[in-house]
């Protein structure tokens, strides 16, 4: 990141705080739920990385971010045409201690 100042601070943290002088910032929302508007099956979570998986993955929606992206653009997307500013990651499962509960910690 670029060096904004002379004490280190990024110069992205001086262009948020012009602009939030002027104006409100939103972040997107919920990925979860947004999800769930999609009914997707378990062959959308398993895609071809995950085909042999021995839990059923369903609910782990960390995985879409790998097998459907065309999802997650698309929620993406949808939050900006609302307003969003910001966009966070798809990743609210992303650990190995969650991943852990489809047998997933290792892979």
């Amino acid at each position: 990141a670029a060096v904004g100042g002379s004490d280190g601070e990024p110069a992205i943290f001086g262009r948020l705080r012009e602009i939030m002088s002027s104006k409100l910032m939103f972040f997107d929302g919920g990925m979860g739920t947004m999800i769930q508007g999609y009914r997707l099956g378990e062959d959308d979570f398993r895609g071809d990385r995950w085909k042999n998986a021995t839990k059923e993955l369903k609910g782990n929606n960390d995985l879409l971010s790998v097998t459907r992206p065309d999802v997650i653009q698309a929620i993406h997307e949808e939050y900006l045409a609302a307003g969003a500013d910001f966009i966070e990651t798809n990743t609210f499962s992303g650990t190995w201690i969650a991943q852990a509960d489809y047998e997933l910690d290792k892979d």
